[in-house]
């Protein structure tokens, strides 16, 4: 999925400043403790968190996901903005839920991807 359809899928705003629209995700990760998303989040993926600090890009940082969407209204301030067009990180806020968010991008064909421990 493209960040161009995420954008509109979750009435989100972009807060960064590079082009954006042609990216691509492959899965999503829900989560405002870094530490499940850096143990469940999947590469190339998007997160979405409640967690607006810099923090949130390091992480993004390490996994290479390529967005960082804010739910539940948050507005980044200067540093993580400034931080994220550093690192070529997408950076999204949406006034959504953070469950509705992960429900509508579900609905739309993005995956939660797998969990790395679970037995076949």
């Amino acid at each position: 999925m493209k960040l161009k359809q995420v954008e509109k899928i979750l009435d989100a705003t972009v807060c960064t400043n590079f082009p954006y629209e042609d990216i691509e995700v492959s899965a999503a990760c829900g989560s405002d403790l870094m530490s499940d998303a850096l143990a469940f989040g999947e590469d190339k993926g998007l997160l979405l968190t409640g967690l607006n600090n810099p923090q949130s890009i390091r992480t993004a940082e390490m996994m290479d996901i390529s967005c960082v969407v804010l739910v539940r209204g948050k507005e980044p301030d200067e540093s993580l903005v400034s931080l994220a067009n550093e690192k070529q990180i997408v950076v999204m806020r949406t006034d959504n839920l953070m469950f509705t968010s992960c429900g509508l991008l579900y609905e739309a064909g993005l995956s939660g991807g797998k969990i790395p421990y679970a037995s076949s």
